[in-house]
């Protein structure tokens, strides 16, 4: 697999409400409703729509998020802590900071379901990484990034998520050895062209603003 060119123009068209956020390999299909910094506690919302067979990269924590699901159409089967669920229509789950989590639609229909992310700032700059990864043709067939890949966006957003394979201690270990080769070699925590929510924004309440720049995640 490839990543994308590192020294590519930054995207600066800001998010709006309406915007869609697109797994094509997963199966994830977002649509914003709630911009974080549109609102004082910080919450990202979305309406998911998760398709027959759609399932996320795989089972894993955010130590400092809350996330909650609530289906609205469908069902959405949740891992939460080792107990599996089938959630139906008005039903939810809400994901502490430091649970383990996976979630996949079983069913032979799709679903929709409301996804809420408090805070989500960090959160959408993920999402929009490994989407923007999977729609360019930088994963596997199950929408997983390469290894060096997975190392450098490990590294860059281990405050917003970690997966659980390989364990936590060998991820350690691998991001500390294979960080400078993969850095060597072109690949990047984020890229430039997969980074709106970085773009300027117009606040209602006072002037432009910006969210920290790549710097921090383009060179390590």
């Amino acid at each position: 697999m490839s990543h994308p060119d590192p020294t590519a123009p930054l995207d600066l068209r800001p998010f709006h409400v309406g915007d869609d956020l697109t797994n094509p390999v997963t199966g994830e299909y977002a649509k914003i409703i709630e911009l974080p910094w549109e609102n004082p506690e910080g919450r990202g919302r979305a309406e998911l729509l998760a398709v027959v067979g759609a399932r996320v990269l795989g089972e894993h924590v955010h130590r400092g998020l809350i996330e909650r699901f609530t289906v609205l159409d469908g069902e959405l089967t949740v891992r939460l802590d080792g107990v599996t669920r089938l959630l139906h229509e008005g039903e939810n789950a809400e994901i502490r900071p430091g649970q383990w989590h996976d979630w996949w639609n079983a069913a032979d229909h799709d679903a929709r379901v409301l996804v809420e992310v408090l805070p989500g700032e960090r959160f959408l700059y993920m999402i929009e990484t490994i989407f923007g990864l999977a729609e360019g043709g930088h994963v596997n067939k199950k929408g997983m990034p390469d290894l060096l890949q997975m190392v450098m966006v490990g590294r860059a957003f281990s405050d917003v998520v970690q997966f659980r394979s390989p364990p936590p201690p060998v991820q350690k270990v691998l991001f500390t050895v294979l960080a400078p080769l993969a850095h060597a070699l072109g690949y990047r925590g984020t890229y430039p062209q997969l980074s709106r929510s970085i773009a300027p924004r117009s606040n209602a309440d006072g002037p432009t603003q910006t969210v920290p720049t790549l710097d921090a995640l383009t060179s390590v």
